[in-house]
């Protein structure tokens, strides 16, 4: 007989720091040290000049917008976000990066709203307020009972997967790493005596060996298996072949979800084989309205990406995608022509790696095999 089915929730970049933690109930210091804006607030006016005025403080909810009705509609069993912002009061810039996201601890409430069962950290913003900086946000996370993954104190708690019980003996089992592509210092990696993140150079055979190894260490009859992988450029749908060979092997190897991200805006999806892979989920939350340039990629479309599997079964049984568009830093419905413009583009770019993009009825998205 086969397992219950489960849906899992995922979704690209969660960064609820710099202009976002300006608007909620207790923003943090506004100071960014960046070539062009010294104030975080500065992000919040031109998202306002671009689409309206924000009435500031926000609650909590108000990043998430109408995808916490979408996901209380849906009742996903097991909720992955890549939180791609510091939790932090720290003012310890990394004097090597040009962009620093943080987000005052105080506001971790508007995390918590969306109920994430796991929260990947390896990305290239986790260490922006260098390693007390991802100290307090360890804690901080911890402290508000939010599981992570891909970060920790030293390299054995960086790399262990967040284990989340779904009943039944299912457990949904979820690795989390990032590679130099996106732009995580090589620095940033855990060792044994130091804090950071799971860093994989390259995607490699090798490192798909080394993680295939770590998932059959751990994986059960029943389990899904989700690699969150955060890599490659920020713009763009070309997927490198050795990303592709890349995730072939994982998803071989008993990977049934490979979870990528980091691009400011969806890139291909695959069935491939038992398995799907996202190659790049696109942002989800952030500050970016009102930023010229890369127009063409239409940045302020979101996605949520809704998985539905059966442990055991040879692949997803249905892959449901919500369109979402960032206006005043709330997500909401996207409208008719945005949902057709997403579906277009999503089935283009998918159709190299055999997979089709259609559009249902009720606006959303789903992914089929060619």
């Amino acid at each position: 007989m086969a397992a219950t089915p489960l849906t899992v929730f995922l979704c690209g970049d969660v960064m609820l720091g710099r202009g976002v933690d300006q608007i909620l109930p207790y923003p943090g210091a506004p100071e960014v040290r960046e070539p062009y804006v010294a104030d975080a607030r500065g992000y919040v006016r031109l998202a306002e000049t671009a689409n309206g005025p924000i009435d500031v403080p926000v609650d909590f909810s108000w990043p998430w917008g109408d995808a916490l009705a979408v996901l209380a509609e849906t009742t996903p069993d097991v909720r992955v976000v890549n939180l791609e912002t510091s939790v932090t009061s720290s003012d310890d810039f990394m004097s090597n990066k040009l962009v620093h996201y943080r987000m005052n601890p105080a506001n971790l409430p508007s995390l918590s709203v969306a109920h994430p069962d796991v929260c990947a950290l390896a990305n290239n913003h986790v260490l922006d307020f260098d390693r007390r900086g991802l100290a307090e946000t360890l804690d901080a996370l911890a402290h508000a009972s939010l599981r992570t993954v891909g970060a920790g104190f030293d390299a054995d708690q960086a790399r262990r997967p967040a284990i989340v019980p779904t009943g039944a003996g299912t457990r949904v089992v979820v690795f989390s790493f990032g590679m130099a592509s996106s732009g995580i210092p090589a620095q940033w990696a855990a060792t044994e005596e130091r804090a950071g993140v799971d860093f994989v150079s390259a995607p490699s055979p090798a490192a798909a060996t080394e993680i295939v190894e770590r998932v059959e260490r751990v994986k059960q009859p029943g389990d899904v298996v989700i690699a969150s992988v955060h890599w490659g450029d920020n713009w763009g749908y070309t997927v490198t072949p050795e990303q592709t060979d890349f995730a072939h092997a994982l998803i071989e190897g008993g990977v049934d979800i490979v979870h990528g991200h980091s691009s400011h805006h969806p890139r291909p999806v695959e069935l491939y084989r038992n398995g799907l892979i996202l190659y790049g989920c696109g942002d989800f939350i952030n500050d970016y309205e009102g930023i010229v340039g890369h127009e063409q990629y239409r940045d302020e479309l979101r996605l949520l990406y809704l998985v539905s599997v059966e442990p055991g079964l040879a692949a997803p049984t249905e892959v449901r995608l919500v369109p979402m568009r960032a206006r005043r830093m709330r997500l909401g419905h996207a409208g008719h022509e945005d949902t057709r413009w997403l579906q277009s583009t999503l089935d283009r770019i998918s159709r190299d790696f055999g997979s089709r993009v259609g559009m249902t009825p009720d606006g959303a998205l789903t992914v089929r095999r060619v």
